[in-house]
């Protein structure tokens, strides 16, 4: 039955894609090329309604009790609405973020959705307490905000989705979490069936609307998924997140380091760095997939690894990151300690042999 969900729900976002198309430029919301967009001609945005409405078909009529999950519909309601008038008007980063605040609040104390506590290694668990409820709710904006960072390409922002959300169900059947792997897989099912319109070239964006969603539905499951936590549990779906963290922790380092705001657009994020470098299009997209199927499954071994084997895994991740922050310019073209280092040692190497040689 889940299946047949699954099939319904992907051929319901085929349909209703094109139709909202239609709606996106009969009310004008519009993406109007400028120095800030890839895009060269007016595209319709508002596409992420497409997914929504599949999603809450499958939300119908999945062969699961889900009555007493109002408070995400609630919350999904409002993220909505956020969205659709952010892509129709432009909202202000102020109001968008009191929206955010708004949906993440009716998920977290409506639905009592909360990460409770921690368990950390050589220290015993950590009760947050009375701050259970806002760390939650900064966890589920920081993604809502993340996933909306790195929607700058034709398909980018779904395939990712869909990548994190097919680890998050991996996991969650792993787990026996027989609500939050259909969810996810419905969701999934709603974003491929969009992406068909939205891969490179494509005819419509998602918009604040989809990405907002996706990243506050990719939040809730996350939370839904990893609700009591260790702090090796706490790290999976940071890990899952790779991409999108990386690309707005970067984003925030760099604006600081340049003395500017961090909510000032630019041109440097991953897809921007990678299309510098001579990359086509898709060639940036499916690079930036492979990259967060890497951390998805990098995640899924340290979910099944030792503690000690997760540490070096984690240790490893992080060092294959700042050469990748290094190679691509992810701060700036200049800061290439590591790689620096690492041809500065080969350097001493080869000096050292041939001085080697000429005392033979």
């Amino acid at each position: 039955m889940v299946t047949i969900t699954l099939i319904v729900v992907f051929l319901a976002s085929v349909i209703l894609t094109p139709l909202v198309r239609k709606f996106a430029f009969a009310i004008g919301a519009v993406d109007v090329p400028n120095d800030r967009r890839v895009n060269k001609k007016a595209m319709p945005t508002l596409g992420g309604l497409a997914i929504i409405l599949s999603f809450l078909i499958g939300f119908v009529i999945l062969p699961v009790d889900l009555s007493s999950f109002w408070p995400i519909l609630v919350g999904a309601f409002v993220v909505t609405l956020v969205g659709v008038l952010d892509d129709r008007f432009e909202l202000t980063a102020g109001m968008k973020l009191f929206g955010q605040f708004l949906a993440a609040s009716v998920v977290v104390f409506g639905g009592n959705l909360m990460i409770n506590y921690l368990t950390l290694p050589l220290i015993g668990q950590i009760n947050f307490g009375w701050f259970a409820g806002p760390f939650t709710i900064i966890w589920i904006i920081a993604i809502m905000n993340a996933i909306n960072l790195v929607d700058g390409l034709d398909g980018l922002a779904g395939g990712i989705s869909s990548i994190v959300l097919i680890s998050i169900a991996a996991m969650a059947y792993v787990l026996n979490d027989f609500i939050v792997f259909p969810l996810a897989m419905v969701l999934v099912a709603a974003i491929l069936g969009f992406l068909i319109y939205n891969f490179h070239p494509a005819s419509i964006f998602m918009g604040d609307t989809g990405a907002l969603f996706l990243g506050y539905m990719i939040g809730v499951l996350s939370v839904m998924g990893f609700k009591n936590v260790t702090f090796i549990s706490l790290i999976i779906p940071i890990m899952i997140l790779g991409v999108p963290f990386s690309d707005t922790f970067f984003a925030i380092v760099r604006r600081l380091a340049q003395k500017k705001s961090i909510s000032e657009a630019d041109h440097s994020h991953l897809h921007h760095r990678l299309l510098a470098l001579g990359f086509t299009h898709r060639q940036t997209v499916i690079l930036i997939y492979a990259l967060s199927a890497l951390f998805a499954i990098g995640a899924f071994t340290f979910f099944i690894s030792s503690f000690v084997g997760s540490i070096m895994l984690f240790i490893l991740l992080l060092l294959a990151l700042e050469l990748l922050v290094e190679f691509v310019g992810w701060i700036s073209p200049e800061y290439r300690p590591t790689i620096n280092f690492f041809q500065k040692w080969m350097s001493n190497i080869t000096k050292y042999r041939k001085n080697k040689r000429k005392t033979k």
